[in-house]
């Protein structure tokens, strides 16, 4: 796993990364087999799942991905499928909970003295959270301060993505189903 991601130039893909990346594919089974009325909603914004997968992993390794791919995937390989979009794109909602839950319950406050950008403070555990608009400029401050911060040590961004209206309407699509019935699975 690390020769892979050091090859594949990914310094964020952590073996916890892989682990959320594999439950997304768990949880697109579940949606599909027991909330079948999401599929098309789903394909309004991940795509077709029943293309080719494995054409499509071909065409990724031999090809690469598109040259746009910044501007609707939240990683490179997510572009290669739209099982893959899902998992990448899955995964990062979890990277962002979690990181914002922690932030949360250390009592991480920002108050930047710009203008133009948004304090980062908390009014209730993000796990939960209804207002997923806050919760992105939440995140949106927090990493923007992270990367920084590691600025300011000579470090790569800590936080090394771009979000796009398309990525960000993915992860909505995530939030939006997490607390809604399609993730409270009663799983016998």
């Amino acid at each position: 796993r690390e020769t892979t991601r050091i090859k594949m130039g990914e310094n964020y893909r952590t073996l916890l990364g892989h682990f959320r990346h594999e439950s997304g594919h768990y949880y697109f089974d579940l949606i599909k087999s027991l909330h079948p009325e999401l599929v098309d909603e789903f394909r309004q914004f991940f795509g077709d799942e029943r293309q080719d997968y494995n054409e499509a992993l071909r065409r990724h390794y031999e090809d690469g991905p598109p040259q746009n791919w910044d501007k609707f995937y939240v990683s490179s390989y997510a572009s290669t499928h739209p099982w893959e979009d899902w998992a990448e794109t899955w995964a990062h909602y979890l990277h962002m909970m979690d990181t914002l839950e922690t932030a949360y319950y250390a009592g991480l406050i920002v108050r930047n003295n710009r203008k133009d950008e948004n304090d980062l403070a908390f009014y209730e555990n993000p796990i939960g959270a209804q207002d997923f608009d806050l919760l992105l400029k939440q995140w949106m401050t927090l990493t923007f301060n992270l990367n920084a911060l590691n600025r300011s040590m000579g470090l790569e961004d800590a936080y090394p993505f771009t979000l796009s209206n398309p990525v960000l309407d993915k992860l909505r699509f995530i939030h939006k189903h997490v607390l809604g019935k399609a993730f409270h699975l009663e799983i016998t």
